[in-house]
């Protein structure tokens, strides 16, 4: 299986994925530059967080415009893993992938720590390795986290299970619903404001992101 790191301008946690996934867990990796347009190749493609583009316009807005999102979108409608964490996540939610949008925190201020999350659906290709109402720890770094939709589009991503991950014991940032995490209609692209990638060895303190990344290959293998 063979993972695409995409890279934009401002992309501060692009090498925290592709050491997870080179380092940790030994699959192949290749950055992948924001002007390309294929993906040819790759079987799953990881959006990382940062400040693409310096968050101008709104955060994500100017990265979703860019040359690689026509075949990540391509990808994901070809039911091949997106994921995006933090900056990705607004990336995939202004170019459409995912619905709602993430807005500035309720705080007006930067939040940096980790925060707990309860898992609400393990039925994903991120999440099979995890048990339904699992809790776990992740951190978070983000100023425009608080997750935003309307009671409608709401209520379709409770009914559908694309609720993936929810803030627990404390809502750090707003967002409706407790949301930290949601997939698409199909299950195939996941976007989360917590960083996985940064929980993913011993040494670092927590081990609770490692998981995501190994439902990843596991739910490949499946398919093959």
């Amino acid at each position: 299986m063979k993972f695409a790191v995409v890279v934009f301008p401002g992309s501060n946690c692009d090498v925290d994925l592709f050491e997870t996934l080179d380092n940790i867990l030994k699959v192949d990796v290749e950055y992948v530059d924001y002007r390309q347009d294929s993906l040819d190749g790759f079987d799953a493609v990881m959006i990382p967080g940062g400040f693409s583009y310096g968050d101008y316009l709104r955060s994500g807005a100017i990265a979703s415009l860019t040359p690689i999102m026509q075949p990540i979108k391509e990808f994901a409608q070809a039911g091949k893993p997106v994921f995006g964490t933090c900056n990705g996540f607004q990336i995939l939610t202004e170019a459409g992938l995912l619905p709602g949008a993430l807005k500035r925190n309720d705080s007006l201020k930067f939040i940096c720590k980790t925060v707990q999350l309860e898992v609400v659906n393990n039925q994903t290709a991120f999440t099979n390795q995890y048990q339904t109402q699992e809790h776990i720890a992740l951190p978070i770094a983000h100023a425009d986290g608080s997750y935003y939709a309307d009671e409608a589009t709401l209520a379709e991503l409770e009914a559908n299970g694309q609720v993936v991950f929810r803030y627990v014991g404390e809502n750090p940032n707003g967002s409706l619903h407790d949301i930290a995490g949601i997939t698409n209609k199909a299950g195939n692209v996941l976007g989360m404001m917590p960083h996985p990638e940064r929980a993913v060895e011993a040494l670092l303190g927590n081990e609770d992101g490692l998981r995501l990344f190994l439902s990843i290959l596991e739910s490949q293998k499946l398919e093959g």
